[in-house]
């Protein structure tokens, strides 16, 4: 193949809407995109952050159009996607972001704080796809997943089900929309977000064990998942679905 062909790992004129993109990893893959040349719409529960958030888009260049969502309301995710499409244009992607964590041992975890979790980190992902997928005629679905997955954490049954069950979604999505629509996941390790609270802060315990566990000797920032996603959304991944990316730093829960 000469490199006249070569695909580019580049999103510059596609169209991308975040969900969950107004912080932490949805935040970062939302300015990256728009860094590289795409239109973004970044979007979340919160207008003041939806209202931030595209500020930052504008002043990097990118078209957007300012739409609150909730994942969990099937009517939200239309109003986002039919807002997209007339304000904006075509979505070319879509990354799922949003996402909350229950911190209880599964004896003290409420039906609530269950519920919650897989509503939002699962269920509130299915349904985006699907919404999205009905009129996009081709692309790139990219879902936030998470190496909980596959490991086990304390007090995070809710979180752990949840994205092992985006894993499996993300397969199975990416089998009913071949071959016009591609759907993979990224699955980050420990990351220095809002989210993960004060745990990760330099110097706490928990963070020295992560540190020691982590060949790379540290946690990740949200931009370290943003090529990740840069390649998924590209063209440069033309031949790639149903893959989840498992970017983590080489994390060994097995080490001691």
């Amino acid at each position: 193949m000469s490199t006249d062909s070569m695909p580019s790992v580049s999103v510059e004129g596609k169209t991308a809407v975040v969900i969950g993109g107004t912080r932490g990893i949805g935040r970062a893959i939302a300015l990256g995109f728009a860094e590289d040349g795409a239109d973004v719409v970044a979007t979340s529960r919160s207008a003041d952050a939806v209202e931030r958030v595209a500020e930052e888009l504008r002043e990097r260049g990118a078209a957007t159009a300012e739409v609150t969502c909730d994942v969990t309301d099937a009517d939200s995710l239309e109003t986002l996607r039919d807002t997209t499409i007339e304000e904006v244009g075509d979505v070319d992607i879509l990354v799922n972001s949003a996402g909350t964590v229950a911190q209880s041992p599964i004896t003290e975890m409420t039906d609530e704080e269950w519920q919650q979790d897989i509503e939002v980190d699962l269920t509130g992902v299915f349904t985006a796809c699907r919404v999205f997928a009905r009129e996009m005629d081709a692309g790139s679905i990219i879902n936030i997943s998470s190496m909980s997955a596959d490991q086990a954490r304390e007090a995070r049954a809710a979180y752990c089900a949840a994205k092992s069950g985006v894993n499996g979604l993300t397969r199975a999505a990416a089998a009913d929309l071949a071959p016009d629509i591609r759907v993979n996941a990224i699955a980050p390790g420990f990351v220095k977000t809002e989210m993960a609270g004060p745990k990760l802060d330099d110097g706490s315990e928990f963070r020295e064990t992560v540190d020691e566990r982590t060949p790379m000797g540290r946690v990740a920032t949200p931009d370290e998942m943003v090529g990740t996603a840069l390649y998924l959304a590209s063209d440069a991944a033309s031949f790639t679905t149903g893959e989840v990316i498992t970017v983590d730093g080489g994390y060994d829960d097995s080490a001691q």
